[in-house]
């Protein structure tokens, strides 16, 4: 570690990767510094999984309510008082902001406020003052995008979405994505009426087909109306409310547009382009298995490099950077089998190849499915379907991709997540003893192959 910098690592962005990267190589003894122009946080914190997954939480009272009467409970007239919910998400999210600025300071690392901009190879300008690093570590994350129609000023995005003053009547989301579908169940429980426009056939390009199918239809049934197929040409405000004018020449009332079409990394302004930082087609920085930019001192993880852009993906790559740079190791995240989950109504989990994936990849493959309904909705009388799926590689008898729909699937798929990594088959699945009553236990009682198609 040189000591004619003012830091060993100067890191921009002090959401989850780069404080994680910062907290990891100050313990090692590196002279660190995290520049951040908002609040210490990042997306997730701030602006993504965890307020979102509170106001999921918060509409699926609804559901629960209307399924109590089955188990003998006299519910009265309830009401979301949304305003107080708001309220209560920011006092936690400044709890947690609290909490990450100590976890720097607590670890010795010194938190500069502003945007950093890269001046040269070792060099970051920051509210009017530069600082030299020997390296550079760029964990901007990313940012909501919109298109460029007539109108799109008038719409918001997840962003906004999060602290509307108000709960609207009315909203129409644009966008099939897992933020679309999201916000859709968050506001469609919180009774809203909630419209979901998407480009494609279907909701969750991306995810098995399987799980796509079986998500929108619960969905429907949630009264979420879903115009797939379907574009949006402009939006007209209207006195009272916005008209989006579609595709197809017909129009859509609504008091709010959100737009869910997409995020791209947040590097515009770091001064990427004088310095020859190799940027891919889509906006992102290219990195090699290391996380080094085409320039030797600069680095860059997560949302940045548009890689797989989920949380504990930037939190180990944060942590593979630091041993690297800071421990002598060499070895990258190992991408393969990383579990994630939609916090749709119901919940996706998936960890591994969908169906279509695992065919390209292997040619034939078994794939073992289970509908059913839920234990708890035979009393409740809800009429939501719980979905399982099992893909197998026949060669090998390995599990090589597993889906789930249904309460609890993200806790679900993070213990197969763990079979998965250590290569578990389909053997030592039905080998499993099963947990009774649960959901659970079908993922290792599954024993009919879906049959092949002729």
């Amino acid at each position: 570690m040189s000591k004619q910098y003012d830091y060993d690592l100067l890191t921009i962005g002090a959401g989850s990767g780069g404080v994680r990267a910062s907290r990891m190589a100050a313990q090692k003894g590196a002279r660190v510094a995290v520049c951040e122009e908002d609040r210490v946080g990042g997306t997730c914190v701030l602006r993504g999984c965890v307020p979102k997954k509170l106001l999921v939480y918060a509409s699926e009272f609804s559901g629960h309510f209307q399924d109590a009467s089955g188990f003998g409970w006299h519910v009265g007239q309830t009401a979301i008082d949304w305003p107080r919910l708001i309220a209560t998400k920011n006092k936690e999210l400044d709890r947690l902001n609290g909490i990450y600025n100590n976890i720097l300071s607590s670890n010795g690392v010194e938190t500069l406020q502003g945007r950093g901009t890269i001046i040269d190879a070792h060099t970051v300008e920051v509210a009017g003052k530069r600082y030299t690093a020997e390296k550079i570590l760029i964990a901007v994350g990313g940012w909501p995008t919109m298109p460029a129609i007539p109108g799109i000023e008038h719409a918001i995005t997840s962003n906004e979405a999060l602290d509307l003053p108000e709960l609207p009547r009315r909203i129409t989301i644009v966008g099939g994505g897992y933020i679309a579908v999201e916000f859709a169940g968050i506001f469609a429980g919180m009774g809203v009426e909630v419209t979901e426009i998407i480009r494609a056939d279907r909701i969750l390009r991306g995810f098995d087909d399987d799980l796509r199918s079986e998500l929108e239809r619960e969905m429907t049934k949630r009264g979420i109306k879903i115009l797939s197929s379907t574009t949006v040409e402009c939006i007209n405000k209207k006195a009272n409310h916005f008209e989006l004018v579609l595709g197809d020449g017909e129009s859509l009332e609504t008091d709010v547009v959100m737009y869910a079409t997409g995020r791209k990394p947040k590097i515009d302004g770091l001064g990427l382009e004088n310095l020859g930082v190799a940027i891919s087609d889509k906006g992102a920085i290219k990195v090699d298995d290391n996380y080094r930019t085409s320039v030797e001192s600069i680095y860059a993880i997560g949302d940045a490099t548009d890689r797989v852009c989920l949380t504990p993906v930037a939190l180990a790559e944060g942590m593979a950077l630091v041993n690297h740079l800071f421990g002598g190791e060499s070895a990258g995240v190992d991408y393969e089998n990383i579990p994630s989950a939609v916090f749709s109504q119901p919940p996706l989990g998936t960890v591994g190849l969908t169906e279509a994936q695992a065919r390209e990849r292997y040619g034939k493959v078994d794939v073992y499915t289970s509908g059913f309904r839920a234990m708890k909705h035979t009393l409740s009388g809800r009429d939501e379907r719980t979905f399982m799926k099992l893909i197998v590689d026949p060669k090998t008898d390995r599990v090589v991709g597993a889906h789930m729909m249904g309460p609890d699937a993200a806790e679900i798929m993070q213990g197969l997540g763990i079979a998965m990594k250590c290569g578990a088959t389909k053997a030592q699945f039905d080998a499993t003893i099963g947990i009774h009553p649960s959901a659970a236990e079908e993922f290792v009682t599954m024993r009919d192959k879906r049959p092949e198609e002729e």
